[in-house]
This record gives structure tokens, sequence and C-alpha cells, in this order.
């Protein structure tokens, strides 16, 4: 069983949530949408039924491909993504003091 994140906990244990927490765990990886699903728990029609808002509110971005795989990381210089990630740590902050020392991703 998955650990239940901050992201999860704040807003509720669903698809769009669990995928976008993905990308926020692994801020530095990328990943194809097999591995996002895998990652993620999800099926692949949960996957592809959420994955539309990932792209048209352009919170992920094509890395790299190679054949007809691409592979997939959140986009830190969207305005969106970089409110995303301060309340990931604002949330870390909330939950455990200890830790909000520093989130590598958050520019302040």
């Amino acid at each position: 069983m998955r650990e239940e994140t901050n992201l999860v906990r704040f807003f509720g244990d669903n698809p769009f949530i669990r995928i976008l927490d993905v990308f926020i765990d692994n801020i530095s990886e990328d990943y194809s949408k097999k591995e996002v699903q895998e990652l993620a728990g999800i099926s692949k029609g949960a996957l592809f039924k959420h994955w539309h808002k990932l792209e048209e509110l352009g919170l992920v971005r094509v890395t790299r491909s190679f054949g007809k795989t691409k592979l997939f990381t959140l986009d830190m210089k969207n305005p969106l993504v970089k409110d995303i990630m301060r309340l990931e740590a604002r949330m870390i902050e909330e939950t455990s003091p200890r830790l909000a020392v520093a989130h590598p991703a958050i520019a302040r």
C-alpha cells in the first residue's frame, strides 16, 4: 500500500492528485505515461482520462522521446506549477516542521 502523501491527505485520493503527486515526489525525474500509471497505482483508463488536464494546464512537458515513447516531467517554468510547489512546501511545514528546512524545487 502506498504511503499517504501530503497532497493526497489534503486534496483526497483521486487519480489526478496521484498523477501530480508522482511528479512532485520525483521532481528531477522524467517518466513515460506507463511509468506514471504504475507509480500512481492507477488504471490506464484513469491515466488517460486525466492526462489531458495536465497538458491543457501546461503542468507537464516532454523532456525527451524515443520511438513513440515520450518522457514527461513537471514544467517548473509554469507559474501554476510554481504555486503548486509552494503549496506543497507549505503543507510540509504544517505537517512536519522539522522537514520544512528546504524543498529543493521551491524558488521563494
